[in-house]
């Protein structure tokens, strides 16, 4: 699959280039980054490098798509859609610590979601989303997407430097309302 740019009132998402690198490595140095992702750490440029590389051979393959969230020339974050089969997608993303509170995560996972349930995107039936319990950011925006919370995966997630913790999971089905849900977890 080629890549695709998608466009919001405020954002642009397409494909990292070689130019995003040192902003990417940048992000990536990010506390809550490294902790709530699989990013590797410590994180090296060298891993920035790999990441813009594999992200283009993903869209080729058709495994994974990837955009950078573009802010005018600011590169607010990354989203994507990973562990593709059989109808289903995980939603993942982060958000650069500059760009955050803006609600870009939001408006860049709309764009996401509407594009991969989208016959001329990758039809799918299911959006997936998991964080570490205590990614209260995270799980704001998906709640918010209207994401139904379905429960929480004992010690299910492994980061980037190989901690295993509880993970919240929640779906989205083609044919839900996407209105923001009640989540116990987030009172």
């Amino acid at each position: 699959m080629k890549p695709v740019v998608l466009r919001t009132e405020r954002l642009e998402l397409s494909i990292p280039i070689e130019a995003d690198i040192e902003a990417v490595f940048e992000a990536c140095q990010d506390p809550a980054i490294i902790r709530y992702t699989t990013v590797p750490s410590p994180y090296e440029r060298r891993h920035a490098e790999e990441f813009v590389v594999r992200v283009t051979t993903n869209w080729a393959e058709d495994t994974e798509q990837t955009w950078a969230i573009r802010d005018g020339d600011v590169l607010a974050g990354m989203i994507g859609l990973y562990r593709q089969g059989a109808g289903s997608a995980e939603l993942g993303y982060w958000i650069a610590p500059a760009s955050r509170e803006r609600g870009f995560g939001t408006e860049a996972s709309r764009a996401v979601i509407e594009w991969a349930f989208s016959p001329d995107g990758l039809d799918l039936h299911r959006i997936e989303w998991r964080a570490v319990v205590g990614n209260v950011g995270s799980a704001r925006i998906a709640r918010a997407l209207g994401f139904h919370y379905e429960g929480t995966l004992r010690q299910a997630l492994r980061n980037g430097s190989g901690v295993r913790d509880d993970g919240w999971i929640a779906g989205l089905l083609a044919t839900d309302d996407r209105l923001p849900q009640e989540w116990p977890v987030l009172g």
